[in-house]
């Protein structure tokens, strides 16, 4: 195959209304569909990769096809795939049939503009697949070995699985246990406090494991979509507890998952909060200023923050890192099929009108980008095996949504259009006009070489568009991948270089492979920047900012300080 169908997947939903129309919020049916037909309506090209399947398919029938799967598929992992004859033949007529699809797309792709070019390859990925025999009992032999094996109670498991899923998950299949893992107790339990919390956001401070520590702390700004503990999932898989291992007083914020009465939070309102918890970090610890992590859309969020502290001459921030953030968006990339203009006037429409996009609205566009890995898997798994889903502390996490403020979902779709936040004053913050150009404190930049969602040329274009000195580090493997990476695994590595210039490939050309995790380097350079080493204290908070219950909190748990007798306020 030419490529496999994640690589061609676009940030969309594939949801539309009972009467066909788009569905805001969710994937451009109609548009998409035309960019499909417009694919296959090249009738010399369609001729000759029809052509060129006939002659696979002649091979295939007598025996002397080669086509076989990447070595990334694994899908086809049984013997019977290449053992049995009938197997081997249905296998290798789907992967040419797909071979011969992509080739269509692909065409189209060099002829079209680059979102119609998405449109059309997200719709033959979700598409090819479903198709794949492997989503089908009677020509997937694994699941057919476990029916006889089981007496067909593979089946009827599957499909109470099936029932269960159509009643508790919209339909779509589990991929994970969700009775495996419980927050407090599982994942984030790295040892710490809420030292801070107002109706937007909780502070979490953690509990130092060294005898001294730097003077100058971290606070640790996530995305406001998804919840925190992505980066503290478990012992040994925690960002937080690496940093706070290397002598670094880490702080969290902790952000509440708003709901439609929050619907009004927009740019301004998370902005302000990073503003407010550096403050409150700055009181507790008695430093100046602090270091600032933010990750993914928490490190947007911060930008903004940053652009209006350097316009006041405001010195609280001494250092800004990214990890797998965009800030330019002039080159979508993988989400060039969620820019068409009538689409994006839909999802913001929808979100004005409902206050709020949903968990689960949130949660398809992420899930269908990735069709076999996140569907179809465990569609055979859940329903052909007869399976429960694997108890795993990633997909526990993903599948532990968040919904997102219909004002701040607006304001990302206008950055993401207009690419407003890279443009010199098209658009303010906390009453500032916008000038990337003029934040000036160092930056240490991540991406991932893998990315499906913030491309890692977009993300090292950050180093180009702040003044500051900037560090690049790239990191293997996709989003959120790259982002749970403890030092440790052999298979884990990243590419660090020189000063970064204009050029993403020249850098990577100059650049020299590591073994190890990007949170390494990442926490060797915030170190030269966190001052002295102090003795480390016990005590958590201050008399300002007393301790209000153990980390993780309440926000990320969905519970409310009313519902367990504590304060809303900051103390």
């Amino acid at each position: 195959m030419t490529k496999t169908a994640e690589t061609k997947v676009a940030l969309v939903t594939p949801d539309a209304t009972p009467d066909g129309q788009d569905r805001a919020g969710g994937f451009g049916v109609r548009s998409a569909v035309s960019a499909v037909a417009g694919a296959f309506g090249q009738g010399r090209v369609v001729l000759d990769e029809s052509l060129r399947l006939g002659r696979e398919l002649t091979k295939i029938a007598v025996g002397r096809s080669e086509v076989a799967p990447h070595g990334g598929d694994r899908r086809f992992t049984d013997q019977a795939w290449t053992s049995n004859p009938l197997y081997h033949r249905v296998q290798q007529t789907y992967l040419a049939s797909v071979d011969a699809i992509d080739g269509v797309v692909e065409e189209w792709g060099r002829r079209v503009d680059h979102r119609r070019a998405q449109e059309a390859a997200f719709v033959s990925a979700v598409l090819t697949s479903a198709l794949a025999p492997t989503n089908y009992l009677p020509t997937n032999p694994a699941a057919v070995k476990e029916a006889f094996d089981t007496g067909g109670m593979s089946l009827v498991r599957g499909a109470r699985n099936y029932v269960s899923d159509l009643r508790r998950n919209g339909g779509m299949p589990q991929m994970v246990d969700p009775d495996a893992f419980t927050v407090g107790v599982d994942l984030a339990v790295t040892p710490g406090a809420v030292v801070a919390r107002d109706e937007v956001a909780e502070v979490l401070q953690y509990t130092p494991t060294t005898e001294t520590v730097y003077e100058r702390p971290v606070l640790v700004v996530p995305p406001p979509i998804g919840r925190f503990y992505f980066l503290d999932l478990r012992p040994g898989r925690s960002f937080v507890e690496h940093a706070v291992s290397r002598g670094l007083r880490t702080f969290m914020l902790a952000w509440r998952n708003p709901q439609a009465e929050q619907g009004d939070w927009d740019l301004d309102t998370y902005a302000q909060r990073v503003s407010d918890a550096i403050d409150e970090v700055r009181e507790i610890t008695g430093s100046d200023d602090v270091n600032v992590i933010g990750f993914c859309a928490g490190g947007l969020i911060t930008t903004a923050l940053l652009n209006h502290l350097a316009a006041t001459g405001d010195t609280r921030v001494h250092s800004m890192s990214y990890a797998v953030t965009m800030l330019d968006f002039a080159d979508p990339a993988g989400l060039a099929a969620f820019s068409g203009p009538s689409l994006l006037k839909l999802v913001k429409g929808r979100s004005r009108r409902n206050g709020i996009i949903s968990a689960r609205d949130m949660g398809s566009a992420f899930t269908w980008m990735r069709p076999n890995d996140l569907v179809f898997n465990y569609v055979v798994n859940n329903y052909l095996m007869g399976r429960t889903p694997p108890a795993f502390d990633i997909l526990a996490w993903n599948a532990d949504g968040t919904n997102l403020p219909g004002a701040l979902h607006v304001q990302f779709l206008d950055i993401f259009e207009d690419n407003s936040l890279a443009t010199p004053g098209a658009m303010t913050s906390l009453g500032t006009p916008v000038d990337l150009g003029r934040i000036t404190v160092p930056t240490f930049v991540s991406g991932a070489i893998a990315d499906h969602l913030t491309s890692w040329k977009n993300c090292y274009r950050t180093t180009q568009l702040l003044s500051g000195d900037s560090k690049f580090v790239l990191s293997f493997s996709g989003h959120i991948a790259s982002l749970v990476n403890p030092p440790g695994n052999p298979k884990s590595h990243y590419w660090e270089g020189g000063e970064p210039g204009s050029d993403p490939e020249a850098w990577l050309d100059a650049a020299t492979r590591k073994t190890g995790s990007w949170w390494e380097p990442w926490a060797d350079w915030v170190s030269e920047r966190a001052g002295e080493r102090i003795a480390a204290s016990t005590r958590l908070g201050s008399d300002e900012h007393t301790v209000l219950g153990d980390a993780p909190g309440l926000y990320v748990r969905d519970l409310l300080p009313s519902q367990v007798g504590e304060h809303v306020g900051r103390n």
